[in-house]
């Protein structure tokens, strides 16, 4: 790497505008408040010499459901209408595997999808399907499969869906027919037939079906294909205490064991928590256990969308097995009157959950390879406009999803900037970031237990807070590792402040009822690696 950036700011200059000259000198860690607003900023030229390279960040939502789903409402180009209006760039639709949808819906929802792409030529948009994973629970899974797109789809979905193939309870043989439709994407993929398959798990633990074994199982079956889960689910509006929502849990996040969830899970489980999956909130818990085998394993978040709070569209009345004799659902109607209780409390992509993928180019080839890199940041309630991070040694550098790779003794810096909220989310505030938190783990291979879902050594390393009043300004802090040793990995999060355990600094366990999700914002980091040689 160069010791200038394209622009011809150098280290040193680059450390004087963000506030840090000082800071270098003394080798310690601080935030400081950058001084351009957001309007102005450019990331990509700013912190090029940390990043080593221009991306394009882009919010998209690879979990959506429309009337061609039997509990959904949405025309397809309402989805992809509503995904633009808040700031989506590229949306998956993704209708559940059912014996009707099979049957009827496949090829029709093909048509909408490509009438919906030409209506929207701003938008990147996929087919995909919500698969019902033999033995589990439910997973994303889209690929590019050009005019053969339905046949696949269909062929995928009669023969590996659990709600065609009789394999939903938990047992040995349905997890094995789950690997085997792994495989077979790899296979088609390797003959040309399908184009970057991707599976990402989706509320992991909503049910406790998905047990750690499996999630590893899945991984490796087929690496670059099973890129992760969400880390947090869709459906975050349905917390929203009544009389002006629904009263429940955020995610749907309600339930308890059953005759086929992993038994291993405690009940804390099958909550949220700041509205993130346990799995992802937990410091040290089963995602860092994951993360401590030094293999990829990205998270998500994404809107679950069915039917979203606040809209006037309804779905019109229609009789029993309407959608078991046609395959959709009739076109919603606008009722005049905001849904404020709706059967499934969800926004429109992008209004609430962001993905944010850093892309190269934003087309399509662009967003997948980003997702495969795992160069991924997530948010709700927009609490950052925008987060980077480097880590850095030397003259090298990665981000979010890389692999940074040093000499035994090294230093090894991070330095994360994020750009302050300064725009009114759904609830009508501006949200101000309360803290971020920079959490590292030791790497320590693959798991003996193949059902671990601990990481005793990950921990927050330091916590840094932003001085008030600072709304679309840049704040930026660094840590220093010295003398490293050996293999590590990074990862960051943050939070408007609002709500922890008593005492400390993590995420609260949300409380079914009373869970505004605009009153516990979140925001997580994909994961840095660091090899030592």
């Amino acid at each position: 790497m160069n010791s200038t950036n394209p622009g011809g700011v150098g280290r040193r200059g680059f450390f004087k505008r963000a506030g840090l000259a000082g800071a270098v000198a003394a080798g310690v860690p601080v935030l400081a408040s950058g001084q351009a607003d957001a309007a102005g900023l450019d990331l990509g030229t700013d912190l090029d010499w940390l990043f080593g390279r221009r991306y394009q960040w882009v919010v998209g939502d690879h979990h959506t459901h429309s009337q061609y789903s039997y509990d959904a409402m949405y025309t397809v180009d309402r989805i992809a209408a509503g995904a633009r209006e808040h700031g989506a760039k590229w949306v998956v639709f993704t209708d559940h595997g059912h014996a009707t949808h099979e049957k009827s819906s496949v090829e029709p929802t093909s048509r909408d999808v490509l009438a919906a792409q030409r209506r929207h030529p701003d938008l990147l948009l996929w087919q995909g399907m919500e698969w019902n994973v033999p033995g589990a629970e439910h997973a994303t899974l889209f690929f590019q499969a050009g005019r053969d797109q339905a046949n696949v789809l269909r062929e995928f979905e009669r023969s590996f869906d659990w709600r065609l193939t009789g394999s939903e309870s938990s047992s040995p043989e349905h997890e094995a027919l789950a690997l085997k439709g792994l495989r077979w994407l790899a296979d088609q993929e390797r003959k040309r037939r399908i184009h970057a398959p991707v599976v990402l798990i989706n509320h992991p633990l909503r049910n406790g079906r998905v047990s750690p074994h499996e999630l590893r199982n899945y991984r490796d079956a087929a690496p670059g294909i099973v890129l992760g889960m969400e880390g947090a689910p869709g459906a975050q509006a349905d917390g929203f205490p009544k009389p002006h929502g629904n009263g429940g849990a955020r995610g749907g996040y309600a339930n308890n064991p059953g005759a086929d969830s992993w038994p291993g899970f405690p009940a804390e489980a099958y909550r949220t928590f700041g509205g993130w999956d346990w799995t992802a909130a937990k410091v040290g818990g089963l995602w860092d256990s994951l993360l401590a085998e030094g293999k990829p394993w990205w998270i998500t978040t994404n809107s679950d969308s069915h039917y979203n709070r606040g809209d006037r569209l309804v779905r019109p009345a229609v009789p029993d097995g309407w959608y078991e004799q046609t395959g959709k659902y009739p076109d919603p109607v606008d009722s005049g009157v905001p849904q404020l209780s709706a059967p499934y409390a969800d926004f429109y992509p992008g209004e609430f959950s962001r993905t944010v993928v850093g892309v190269r180019r934003p087309t399509f080839e662009g967003v997948l390879e980003g997702l495969r890199a795992g160069r991924i940041w997530l948010s709700h309630g927009g609490l950052v406009q925008h987060l980077e991070v480097g880590v850095y040694s030397g003259g090298d550098c990665a981000t979010f999803g890389g692999r940074l790779r040093v000499r035994c003794g090294s230093t090894v810096t991070v330095v994360v900037s994020a750009v302050t909220a300064y725009r009114p989310n759904g609830s009508g505030s501006v949200p101000r970031l309360g803290r971020l938190d920079l959490i590292s783990g030791p790497v320590t291979g693959p798991a003996a237990d193949r059902d671990a879902m601990t990481a005793p050594g990950t921990r927050v390393v330091e916590s840094f807070t932003p001085s008030r009043g600072y709304a679309g300004r840049r704040v930026t802090f660094k840590h220093t590792f010295r003398n490293v040793r050996e293999p590590f990995y990074v990862r960051v999060r943050g939070t408007d402040g609002k709500r922890h355990v008593a005492g400390g600094i993590e995420p609260a366990m949300d409380v079914i009822g009373q869970a505004d999700p605009y009153e516990d914002l979140w925001l997580y980091g994909n994961p840095t690696f660091v090899d030592v040689r």
